[in-house]
């Protein structure tokens, strides 16, 4: 995405100021979100063994940062990309029972992101895992959850509006569902990313379900690795795939806003067939795929919240570096000071 300079752009808050709101804002929604979600905070690893399958591979094409590790005899550890797989893991070392979960702090970077208003090379989410039923292994459950979430937001919404009155909610009262086939079907010339600007800006807040699975045209709305959302299944609703994405429109920048991924996991079936589809299937042999198929892995539904966009959506501001310390091109700084947004 090309870097937006939003027309007569004037922030909501001077740097000072949204200091003490990003404190608020995510103070407050943890607080939530552990007590909506029945969640418990628990440490989070910056990095993880390579080889070991535990980092996600998000779209498949990213490279981890990595480094050796000395006293190790030279292994190399990997700078996280999400926790998908890891927070299972602790899932069940915890022994967690169905219906509650955990939550953590994550962070991580991403050196192969091209740099925008909502991209940087740092990343800090809430990552989140719940245990579940086998019978809540359904599209009814994630739309739950989901609908759970949307409810955080706007109350999160409104306690920002409370502290800082002129900066007035926009979120509507209700998010959208429409699987990824839907919304080819709606809008069939245009590519995936126009297809979300087009209904985010109809709906104000939708959940695009179902990505990673290949679509009618062969192509798929988007990547997702095969070894943590469930992709394949195919649902109550006569479509594929029991994942997606919470899309806001973000009425500063006037683009889609992705504000979260998630998704009930695979079981043991699932992780097999994803593999299979995806021609890797040599991963089995990893530590965790070999646990999940073991079944020493509890089902599970999870996903992960971006802190900084947020902050970024509901305090109104242009450049997620304007909640957020990161690098940023110079020619970018240079860009931005001129237009009134101020980085970090």
């Amino acid at each position: 995405m090309a870097l937006i300079i939003p027309k007569d752009y004037r922030p909501t808050l001077m740097p000072e100021t949204t200091e003490q709101a990003i404190q608020l804002l995510k103070r407050s929604f943890q607080e939530k979100l552990s007590k909506d979600l029945n969640l418990r905070r628990v440490t989070a690893p910056l990095f993880v063994l390579a080889g070991t399958g535990i980092n996600d591979n998000l779209n498949g094409v990213e490279h981890p940062v990595a480094f050796p590790i000395k006293c190790m005899g030279g292994r190399k550890a990997e700078v996280v990309h999400s926790l998908a797989k890891w927070k299972r893991m602790k899932l069940e070392a915890y022994r967690i029972p169905t219906g509650f979960g955990l939550y953590t702090d994550m962070n991580a970077i991403r050196s192969d992101e091209d740099l925008d208003n909502l991209h940087s090379l740092y990343v800090d989410q809430w990552d989140w895992e719940k245990t579940i039923g086998k019978n809540d292994h359904t599209l009814d459950y994630l739309k739950k959850t989901v609908r759970k979430l949307y409810v955080l937001l706007r109350d999160i919404e409104q306690i920002v509006y409370e502290r800082y009155p002129h900066i007035t909610p926009t979120l509507p009262g209700d998010i959208t569902f429409i699987h990824s086939e839907e919304l080819l079907l709606m809008y069939p010339g245009l590519p995936p990313r126009e297809r979300e600007a087009k209904v985010a800006e109809k709906f104000g807040a939708v959940f695009i379900i179902g990505i990673g699975y290949p679509l009618s045209n062969g192509e798929k709305h988007d990547g997702r690795a095969p070894d943590y959302d469930d992709w394949s299944t195919l649902n109550s609703d006569g479509f594929y795939g029991l994942n997606g994405d919470i899309i806001l429109w973000n009425d500063v920048l006037k683009c889609p806003f992705e504000l979260s991924s998630m998704g009930i996991r695979v079981d043991g079936e699932t992780l097999i067939r994803q593999l299979d589809i995806c021609g890797c299937p040599e991963r089995k042999e990893l530590t965790f795929h070999k646990a999940l198929l073991d079944g020493r892995l509890p089902l599970s539904i999870g996903g992960g919240i971006g802190q900084s966009r947020l902050c970024m959506f509901l305090l109104k501001k242009a450049h997620i570096g304007e909640v957020q310390a990161s690098i940023w091109p110079e020619d970018q700084r240079e860009i931005c000071e001129k237009q009134n947004i101020v980085l970090l």
